[in-house]
């Protein structure tokens, strides 16, 4: 008899954790975890889509902050974690792709540890200098950088972040070799650059953007091909002259690896639906996030574009030498 209730035991757990919890999903809070600190450009982005996802999915969806190692704490919280769905990441260009050069001993696979579900959205870098600098446009900061580059300085959110990383493209592009200042978050870095202290930071848009309304700051070049519909007078490097400058950030949805399909289906689905929320997109477009088309934010499409973006970026980290160990 005992090892009747055994079997019968063992059975009601497969069935609870099974293709039939897969297609009741979810039946609890979800926690999606932001591997950086809360008020982070990440972390809105997540609170933003996390609210309207809550609605559609009919359970809060809980957003967690676990900072740490350049993202890779939180992340690596929900690679380990049951692939129930009941942990999500959102993951960046810094968690899923640079983090695994920039690292001698990266703490996950980011290609193989995950599940991917959905590409969300990508935001641009600007280039943006103290208010005092001599330059108006990108060919007169090149030239002001070549002729000066012993007496610069470029800040950044600290060594290995995306904005470390994108003025190492920058200052590749333009075949200079600029001192970095790295600080303790973009907020710091931001001060010092108000105030005159540094000379230029490669910011992301969601972030530079009311600094650049506000006129403490200089915006100089959006570093991609296109430009931005939050700064649109903004003209891009490679509108002006300048290529392979491109860098940007870009947000995703992973879950564990193993996940079920029935999951998967259901969370992108539901993303999808988040995304093309009308004050979802007001907000996350205002913020200058640039939410992918369809047809990129797809499971497939989004394991396919990690893989590349870690190849992507393996070139430029390598040839500046910059590393985070």
């Amino acid at each position: 008899m005992q090892i009747v209730r055994m079997i019968a035991a063992i059975a009601a757990l497969a069935a609870a954790t099974g293709p039939a919890a897969a297609q009741t999903w979810p039946t609890r809070p979800v926690t999606m975890v932001v591997p950086f600190a809360a008020g982070s450009a990440s972390d809105t982005v997540a609170r933003i889509l996390g609210g309207r996802l809550s609605e559609v999915l009919g359970q809060q969806v809980i957003i967690e902050n676990v900072g740490g190692a350049g993202g890779m704490t939180g992340v690596l919280r929900v690679a380990q974690a049951a692939p129930d769905g009941y942990n999500i990441s959102l993951g960046t260009v810094g968690t899923h792709a640079q983090n695994q050069t920039l690292y001698k001993r990266p703490l996950y696979n980011a290609a193989a540890d995950f599940t991917p579900v959905a590409l969300i959205a990508e935001v641009p870098t600007v280039l943006i200098v103290r208010k005092d600098l001599p330059v108006s446009n990108l060919q007169e900061f090149v030239a002001y950088a070549k002729k000066n580059q012993d007496k610069m300085s470029f800040g950044s959110a600290g060594a290995g972040s995306a904005t470390h990383l994108a003025c190492v493209v920058l200052d590749v592009a333009m075949g200079t070799h600029i001192t970095h200042v790295p600080y303790r978050g973009t907020g710091p870095a931001m001060q010092d650059l108000q105030a005159g202290r540094i000379d230029y930071l490669c910011e992301i848009v969601t972030t530079a953007k009311a600094q650049i309304d506000g006129n403490t700051v200089k915006a100089i070049a959006l570093m991609n091909s296109t430009r931005s519909p939050a700064l649109p007078n903004v003209p891009t490097t490679v509108e002006q002259g300048l290529a392979n400058a491109e860098a940007y950030t870009w947000n995703a949805i992973f879950l564990p690896k193993n996940a079920p399909d029935a999951i998967v289906k259901k969370l992108n689905d539901a993303t999808l639906l988040a995304m093309h929320n009308a004050l979802v997109k007001e907000r996350l477009e205002g913020l200058g996030a640039q939410i992918v088309p369809d047809d990129r934010a797809t499971p497939a499409y989004l394991g396919n574009f990690v893989k590349s973006e870690i190849e992507k970026w393996a070139g430029p980290i390598k040839a500046s030498g910059a590393t985070a160990d």
